[in-house]
């Protein structure tokens, strides 16, 4: 089966780079809002000076065309100015996490060729091992520059560099050019976008998502509303996008699921609903459009190196089935569903997705055997030089055309909407003088009940909050795993290879091991809330005094707890609130401060009504 969609480019538009486009687009609605709140936004004439001023800047640092420039800011203003900035002085951008441990932002520095840093006030900092320098672009110091004359670059010069998980124990960096770019930001065929929309960014730049968050509405005239708090949550986005008239967003899976099961309905200005990054569920999906009628919903899949989305499903109906499709090709984009001898295979048989045309990266920076091995030769195209990525999905073809997602045929894995190769945590876990081997698995289906677990064998006990504090310097939060377990011996298969399937099922509801010692519950409130960590974290039992993110919790486990506290308390705990009381014995101190004596009383009785649940 060959699954094509060839559609031709609008005129120009395969030839033209991000920010000339954009600059057309200035030309064209210079008074429009582009970025920013209806209380406070920069116009496209505004923003268009302001990236040619800072351009000019980064020039006189000796940014050229072809360089590589790190920006590590806060979602907002001054990062949408960074990145034209860089766009406009024919360079690419790499976008490196706020939180990224220091070493490995150092690696991807390194990786990416980088030696000047756009950083904002709070995120300037040390990266050792990397000869870089960093400028924090503050306004003023560039306000009085003249406005460059942005550089013009080919179609495949590199836009960006965003970096994945790799299993070699280094992130890998994704190289995509402006072509690509383009190819998903306008005439996409899913999100028709114009003046009149408003569209959040809610991804962080690093994540290639925000790729069509940034792009998509400042190449067709719409406003781009950054969200302003780091760690999003289900009421916090839905509030904030009702309040600034979001008519368009992407949510990951999980974020998603649990929109779903909160407060659809309070989204009714929505036109456009994107989700993706995981499995979508059919009754999640359901429940939005019976609850939103008119919503255009779009299961959006694709990997990193073939920019952001390769397919997607719209729906506008319920869905019928157990599974959501991943849909068609988008745009300029070949979809091929291939055996092991690369041939193609009959319809309705499962196939490795193979993905081809406009969207295709480059490669992977300084990696040219990866590249090699991941991005073949076409065999379909009759174009000289024409690659396909193989991305070690698999799917089949659906009866009426569209395709199915049907798994991964290695141990990639998503996490959170992360993509996780275990391989990179196991790398990087050997390295530590206290694991001599290790193994580490993904348990748990979906959503928030989906987690890693490292199983490590050591010559001495392995102290386990030591490691996670050494884990968590080496590797972001989302591949730090949630369990931390040391056994005598890996077990293994008949053949000698270690029984990854039984480790996968080998949980345990005993509390881990924890920089506190075990204090339990004194007030009603904090048996209630000990009973509520305990339940969602699938623990028998837990301290007043443990941290939550030690405990493996992450945030959608957080966001149910909140829900679970407003639902009884009628108290909103926002995210930053939770993070800042992280122990069962300071959240309980958080809500005592703000409930009334009755229902401080009624929370003894809440306990009481919990107790023993989950054991």
């Amino acid at each position: 089966m060959t699954e094509h969609q060839h559609v031709h480019q609008g005129a120009g538009e395969g030839t033209e780079s991000v920010h000339s486009l954009f600059a057309r687009q200035a030309a064209a609605t210079p008074a429009a809002p582009a970025v920013g709140t209806r209380d406070a936004s920069v116009s496209y004439q505004e923003l268009d000076r302001a990236s040619g001023r800072l351009a000019h800047q980064l020039r006189d640092r000796g940014v050229r065309p072809g360089d590589a420039v790190a920006v590590t800011m806060a979602r907002g203003t001054a990062l949408i100015t960074a990145l034209l900035a860089v766009l406009k002085c024919g360079a690419q951008y790499v976008a490196i996490e706020q939180g990224e441990p220091a070493g490995r932002a150092a690696a991807m520095l390194g990786a990416a060729g980088a030696r000047l840093v756009l950083a904002g006030p709070a995120e300037q900092r040390h990266f050792p091992g990397a000869e870089v320098a960093v400028l924090v672009p503050d306004g003023e110091s560039y306000a009085g520059l003249p406005v460059a004359e942005p550089r013009p670059v080919p179609p495949q010069a590199p836009a960006y560099t965003a970096f994945t998980s790799g299993s070699t124990g280094s992130p890998k960096g994704v190289t995509v050019p402006h072509a690509a770019v383009v190819r998903i930001a306008r005439a996409n065929g899913f999100l028709p976008l114009g003046g009149e929309d408003t569209v959040l960014q809610l991804a962080p730049v690093a994540f290639d998502a925000s790729t069509l968050e940034i792009w998509a509405p400042l190449l067709n005239g719409a406003r781009l509303v950054p969200y302003p708090d780091p760690r999003p949550e289900p009421e916090g986005v839905v509030e904030f996008a009702t309040a600034q008239g979001v008519t368009a967003m992407w949510l990951t899976a999980g974020l998603f699921h649990q929109v779903a099961e909160r407060r659809p309905d309070d989204l009714r200005g929505l036109r456009h609903l994107l989700a993706g990054g995981d499995v979508l569920s059919p009754t999640h999906v359901n429940g939005v459009l019976a609850a939103l009628p008119g919503l255009r919903l779009v299961n959006g899949y694709g990997p990193t190196e073939n920019t952001t989305f390769t397919c997607c499903h719209v729906m506008t109906a319920p869905v019928e089935g157990t599974r959501v499709p991943i849909g068609s090709p988008v745009r300029g984009t070949q979809v091929h569903l291939l055996d092991a001898a690369l041939a193609p295979v009959p319809d309705g048989e499962p196939g490795e997705v193979y993905a081809g045309g406009l969207g295709l990266a480059h490669g992977y920076a300084q990696d040219p055997a990866l590249t090699a091995e991941r991005f073949v030769p076409d065999p379909f195209s009759g174009v000289p030089g024409a690659r396909l990525y193989r991305t070690g999905d698999l799917a089949r073809k659906l009866p009426g055309g569209e395709l199915e997602f049907l798994g991964r045929s290695d141990a990639q894995v998503k996490i959170r909407g992360f993509r996780v190769e275990p391989g990179e945590v196991e790398t990087v876990l050997r390295r530590n003088d206290e694991v001599a081997d290790c193994a580490v698995v993904v348990q748990g289906d979906s959503g928030a009940t989906r987690r890693l677990a490292a199983f490590m064998v050591g010559d001495e006990r392995i102290r386990v909050p030591r490691l996670r504090r050494w884990l968590a310097e080496r590797l972001p939060g989302y591949l730090v795993p949630a369990v931390l377990q040391q056994v005598e011996a890996l077990p293994l298969t008949g053949t000698g290879k270690v029984d990854r399937g039984t480790l996968a099922k080998r949980r345990s509801r005993r509390r881990p091991e924890c920089d506190a010692d075990f204090r339990a519950p004194g007030t009603g409130l904090e048996r209630w809330l000990t009973r509520v960590w305990a339940d969602t974290l699938q623990y028998e039992e837990i301290g007043v005094d443990d941290d939550f993110f030690e405990l493996g919790g992450h945030s959608l486990m957080a966001t149910q707890i909140t829900a679970e506290i407003a639902d009884t308390h009628d108290v909103l705990v926002t995210a930053r609130a939770f993070y800042e009381h992280p122990t069962v014995a300071e959240l309980a101190g958080y809500l005592e401060d703000r409930l009334p004596a009755e229902q401080l009383a009624a929370g003894e009785h809440a306990a009481d009504g919990r107790e023993g649940a989950g054991r």
